[in-house]
């Protein structure tokens, strides 16, 4: 079975894909698969070899942004988005994409493609479930068209920190403004809006989110709903002995000590929940939060 993880981007769907990944019936692409994409690894050991090490300290740099397959000791075999291998290998649209892809945009060529990646990996790494993580739009509904039994697991955070955390990050275009950056043209309300605050890059990245999340509310409900699950970032890091039963169960897979010996690697923080406030003025938090004062509580924040 084919399984995602996907969410706005700096939502925690890595954290989350590393820890379900652990999980010793579940397969996945790394870093290592997409950084020599032009070799097309099926990823056969992956597993054996993730699940032996420590998670991945923080700060360290992804490695599609490094120049070396080993850092700190250590291969860096850990789950990829594996964007640059998808695109060489099925099509070369599916990472940057200027909307949301859907169903209607899938053609037979493109869905056998898809089949065949997938499916070779599920054979090769001998899982029950392939998990593969993606960020920014969905994606959903267009990969749900190739196999119907698609199961998300949909990570959400609050929308205040994801803009913020979006502003600290190198690959973060925005700075060049809605119309270059990666998410297509702001629709006329939004942009009106971001005109209005002064092009404020705080609101932008907040609009950004707001932009994302509808197409993720969207999304959803084109799914089962025995399909789709929605995991607060906030209530993994604080109950996760919970939130990942939960998604294991969602998975159809089974809280073994094999797991467990895994996840007890795992620490979950909590201080970076509401960073934004001192990391940002109380005037760019408040245009922000107009911008998102409808967007928060439909997630279950207050905004």
């Amino acid at each position: 079975m084919l399984a995602l993880v996907v969410g706005t981007g700096r939502c925690g769907s890595t954290l989350v894909q590393e820890l379900l990944t652990r999980h010793p019936a579940v397969g996945f692409i790394s870093g290592v698969d997409d950084k020599l994409s032009r070799l097309n690894l099926d990823g056969r050991w992956n597993g054996r070899i993730y699940r032996r090490l420590a998670p991945r300290p923080p700060g360290m740099t992804s490695l599609k942004h490094s120049t070396r397959l080993l850092e700190r000791g250590r291969m860096r075999v850990a789950p990829s988005e594996a964007y640059r291998l998808i695109d060489r290998h099925v099509f070369a649209g599916f990472s940057k994409p200027c909307r949301d892809l859907l169903a209607e945009d899938l053609t037979p060529r493109m869905a056998s493609r898809l089949r065949a990646f997938f499916q070779r990996r599920i054979e090769r790494q001998g899982c029950e479930v392939l998990l593969q993580h993606l960020t920014g739009w969905p994606r959903t509904g267009f990969l749900q068209a190739a196999f119907p039994e698609l199961r998300v697991v949909h990570v959400i955070r609050d929308g205040r920190a994801v803009a913020n955390s979006w502003l600290q990050m190198g690959w973060w275009d925005g700075w060049r403004g809605p119309d270059n950056w990666l998410y297509g043209p702001l629709p006329a309300p939004l942009r009106q809006e971001w005109e209005d605050s002064g092009r404020s890059f705080q609101v932008l990245a907040a609009l950004g989110w707001r932009m994302l999340m509808d197409a993720y509310a969207q999304a959803r409900t084109l799914h089962p709903a025995g399909q789709w699950l929605d995991v607060r970032y906030e209530d993994l890091v604080r109950a996760p002995n919970e939130q990942t039963s939960r998604m294991l169960s969602f998975l159809g897979l089974e809280w073994t000590p094999r797991f467990e010996a895994g996840f007890a690697r795992h620490h979950f923080h909590t201080e970076r929940d509401a960073a934004y406030r001192h990391e940002l003025t109380a005037t760019q938090v408040a245009a922000m939060e107009r911008a998102l004062d409808k967007s928060l509580p439909q997630w279950g924040y207050e905004s």
